[in-house]
């Protein structure tokens, strides 16, 4: 989504599947975008095993990011395109609500409670905002903020974000787009791509390192939509926008989650 012409041809595919009937919400995140703003304002992430550490200065700069930047492009190029986007954050009528998220490390030695800062995990969410807007043919574009019920404000993941929206609203399809064609056996070997994964195979296929990387929260997420209510988890290639419109078709692209 670093790429405009590509992002407008994106967003062009879904918006096919809006004419053919299909109600869309979009969430995303940003990360490229937020990379580039903290070093700008020369804010240094630490990573914890891997998670960015949020303070709250750096969060001011993330959600100008996610909100200003990244969601005011997709909602421009959807209104631009003739039809009409909202853009939201869970913030936003206070429909999602979040936690704090505590990283747990776990070694041979111990186990110990780590604070990330202003990282939070999906609490509740209400979809009645989601539904309204639907309702009046809105796309609903989301981005991964949101606040406890204290009023603290939390990033959220937004793959895990994404599948818990996903399984509250219950939907007929959760669609990941990435930049592969899906799961691969072998990360590196195209042809080895796994057109179907049973939620039960996740476990196997992350203690053989063949789920790892950026495809492990991609994964959880599926796994986490279809156990809260979604019908069907699938990823595939945003770079191949193709694949987006081959969705209305009930042709087979990507990898398919099933329960």
């Amino acid at each position: 989504m670093t790429d405009n012409k590509l992002k407008k041809r994106v967003i062009s595919a879904i918006l096919t599947l809006q004419s053919k009937g299909y109600q869309i919400v979009i969430v995303h995140g940003g990360g490229p975008f937020i990379e580039k703003a903290l070093s700008n304002a020369k804010i240094v992430s630490e990573f914890i095993d891997g998670h960015r550490k949020t303070s709250t200065e750096a969060l001011e700069h993330i959600e100008m990011v996610l909100k200003g930047q990244v969601n005011g492009s997709i909602v421009s190029i959807i209104n631009g395109l003739g039809h009409r986007a909202v853009g939201l954050s869970g913030k936003d009528g206070g429909f999602v609500t979040a936690e704090k998220r505590i990283y747990q490390r776990v070694t041979a030695e111990k186990s110990e409670e780590l604070d990330l800062g202003q990282v939070g995990d999906v609490l509740e969410i209400d979809t009645n905002l989601i539904h309204l807007l639907l309702q009046n043919e809105y796309i609903p574009v989301v981005t991964c903020l949101a606040m406890d019920k204290e009023g603290n404000e939390y990033n959220i993941n937004a793959d895990m974000f994404a599948g818990e929206l996903a399984g509250a609203l219950k939907v007929k399809d959760y669609i990941i787009l990435t930049d592969v064609d899906g799961l691969r056996m072998d990360k590196d070997d195209p042809s080895s791509l796994i057109a179907e994964l049973s939620v039960g195979e996740i476990k196997k296929l992350v203690d053989q390192k063949v789920i790892q990387g950026g495809m492990l929260p991609k994964i959880e997420s599926c796994a986490k939509a279809l156990a809260k209510g979604a019908s069907a988890a699938q990823i595939i290639n945003g770079i191949k926008p193709e694949q987006i419109s081959w969705l209305s078709q009930s042709l087979a692209v990507g990898t398919t989650i099933k329960l």
